[in-house]
């Protein structure tokens, strides 16, 4: 049981945002509170409901270390199955009884040592403590094409996806190849009755297989030790770090095999040879955020599907007409165009001690120390916070190694002597400075592709090391980072 009873504010009812929520609880803090721009909990997979909507990373490793799922159908996670997961989880935990709904928060202030909230409704609020866990992925990016406005058909982002549209049957334009783009083609192929693929940029797709787990496999996954013995936790983190050496080491064996993995598919599952070079890209796979799918490839050979690689001049009330002159009438138009990955907290307005303004702080790039802290921002706590690892990992299991980091934080917060927790501007820039360096040693900096990793300056922003090190940094704070006596005794 905590010494003090702070007043704590989470920011956020996503993964992270739950997350914290259980662990407050658990630590025994009493006056915490959550507020949730939405009506529900979930975060991305609340926002995201498009067809075809499945996670990479195996279902059951998509789950709270101690919360595991065996229920799950397929060997990749259903969305459907992920947001009643997270709703069934907040539930039990008590999660909703903490949390206020429909408040999103437009500004947040420090000063005389707490953090003062104004939310959109007109509430105000104060913290000594303030955990931002408001996602990565929420802010839609829908693309400037002249002429949207004039469509006749139905046109929304794949985040905002209209359920009250036909598909079955409709000539169907989807405007963006990621991950997002590609399970929407997969999904739709054979139901459209025309279904067209804009592609900017080709990308490569790395095979995956995606199996349903049968009635007995689930109910002996009941067993926790039957379940654990399934999971291979060594071999899957094995493969989290063979992962993070092709992305920091291109010389690696595991660079070269996973790139090879990318062009075999690409060689043997697409026959026609002036389609398969279409969908060649010219840039170094994994240089993207990599694709995983099981059947893209085939989903784009059907012969309702088409592939089109020529420019998007603007959009019609038909259709989209494309650099060539071509007018592809259209009854649904999808932008599968992502999101502000930059945005973090933003458009709250943030501002730390001594006025610091975050629209400031961050001008030349999103940073923070260990991806968790701020200078001038006391007593601020991220989670999946800007250069942590983000990509093709669970961002689960990355929130609860930064949550075991918050939790040795705010243990010197418990601290008599101690009010404030808060990075030296000499630790941040140190930092910033080692990660600059090893993110233009990565196959995102040297792959040859353009991609919403980088930076406005072209930086990679993602964690640049193997995830053994982001393991390690978050195990034990470097208390000389902070500018305060080392603990009496290690925890």
């Amino acid at each position: 049981m905590p010494n003090k009873q702070p007043h704590i504010i989470v920011l956020g009812a996503g993964m992270a945002g739950i997350l914290a929520g259980i662990r407050l609880q658990a630590m025994g803090y009493k006056n915490v509170r959550l507020y949730e721009k939405a009506d529900r909990v979930g975060g991305t997979w609340r926002e995201n409901t498009y067809p075809g909507l499945t996670c990479d990373v195996p279902s059951h490793f998509y789950t709270y270390s101690f919360e595991r799922n065996p229920d799950w159908t397929r060997h990749l996670p259903p969305g459907p199955e992920i947001q009643a997961y997270f709703e069934r989880t907040a539930l039990k935990y008590g999660i909703d009884k903490l949390t206020r709904f429909g408040e999103e928060c437009s500004a947040a202030d420090y000063r005389d040592g707490r953090w003062h909230l104004q939310f959109k409704s007109g509430l105000k609020d104060s913290a000594d403590i303030l955990i931002a866990a408001t996602g990565v992925l929420h802010h839609p990016k829908y693309p400037s094409i002249p002429g949207a406005d004039q469509f006749r058909g139905a046109l929304f982002h794949s985040a905002r996806w209209d359920h009250t549209v036909a598909l079955e049957g409709k000539r169907i334009g989807v405007v963006g190849n990621g991950s997002t783009g590609v399970q929407i083609i997969s999904a739709l192929a054979g139901t459209a009755a025309q279904l067209e693929h804009y592609q900017r940029t080709p990308q490569w797709i790395m095979p995956v297989e995606n199996g349903h787990f049968s009635e007995q496999e689930r109910a002996a996954f009941k067993d926790p030790a039957v379940l654990a013995h399934a999971m291979n936790v060594e071999e899957y983190m094995a493969s989290v770090e063979a992962y993070t050496q092709s992305i920091t080491d291109l010389e690696s064996d595991a660079s070269k095999a996973m790139a090879q993995a990318c062009r075999d598919n690409l060689e043997q599952s697409v026959a026609d040879p002036a389609l398969r070079e279409q969908l060649r890209p010219d840039h170094l796979p994994l240089c993207k955020r990599l694709v995983f799918s099981p059947n893209y490839y085939q989903a784009i050979q059907h012969p309702q599907s088409q592939l089109v690689t020529t420019g998007i001049e603007k959009i019609e009330a038909e259709g989209i007409r494309t650099a060539d002159g071509t007018l592809h009438e259209l009854d649904v138009i999808v932008y599968a165009t992502g999101f502000h990955a930059d945005s973090f907290m933003r458009p709250m307005a943030m501002t730390g001690r001594n006025g610091v303004q975050l629209s400031e702080f961050w001008q030349d790039r999103p940073k923070a120390y260990l991806a968790v802290t701020m200078p001038e921002f006391p007593n601020l706590f991220m989670l999946n916070g800007p250069n942590g690892p983000v990509g093709n990992f669970s961002l689960i299991d990355i929130a609860e190694h930064q949550w075991g980091y918050v939790e040795r934080l705010m243990a010197r917060l418990d601290v008599d002597d101690c009010s404030e927790i808060v990075p030296s501007m000499a630790a941040m820039n140190a930092f910033e400075a080692e990660r600059v360096e090893a993110a233009k040693h990565t196959v995102w900096y040297r792959g040859g592709c353009v991609s919403w990793y980088l930076d406005a300056e072209g930086i990679p922003s993602s964690w640049p090391w193997n995830f053994q090190r982001f393991v390690d940094c978050m195990a034990e704070p470097d208390w000389d980072a902070f500018n305060l006596p080392a603990p009496a005794t290690a925890e």
